[in-house]
């Protein structure tokens, strides 16, 4: 089973953890990206998220799919937010269920970091003294 889902709504990590969990599972892993208070010494206002939505979720069902096949996940939850969001809010959800703990670590950092190069959300940070448009990846 694989969850995505591209939204306006805050996200809820139970929500998620919830849709995760199987008794066939020996371990979940879950990463949550939120919004922090700066970067680069500069004190962070708020991000603003955008997705070309279509392509956002083909490109998420990759990861998941990739996910199941190459760790053998029994579930995934991959849940990205857009538009405004503050600090401390929750930017994005991944959750893997896999037989054992060791594969849910690895497919886990792997969702989280392909999400990051391939999928077409882009944010936009705001500061005190201004804004820019940045890669949604480190």
């Amino acid at each position: 089973m694989i969850s995505i889902d591209v939204s306006d709504l805050p996200l809820q990590l139970a929500d998620c953890y919830h849709l995760a969990i199987t008794p066939d599972a020996g371990g979940q892993a879950i990463f949550v990206g939120t919004v922090r208070n700066q970067t680069q010494n500069k004190k962070v206002i708020k991000l603003v998220f955008e997705a070309y939505t279509p392509m956002a979720i083909k490109e998420m069902q990759k990861i998941g799919s990739t996910l199941e096949e190459r760790w053998g996940a029994l579930k995934v939850v991959i849940h990205h937010r857009v538009g405004e969001l503050l600090v401390g809010d929750i930017a994005v959800i991944i959750a893997v269920s896999t037989p054992h703990r060791a594969a849910a670590f690895e497919a886990c950092q792997y969702a989280i970091d392909t999400l990051k190069e391939t999928v077409p959300i882009w944010k936009k940070e705001f500061f005190e003294d201004g804004q820019i448009w940045v890669a949604a990846h480190p």
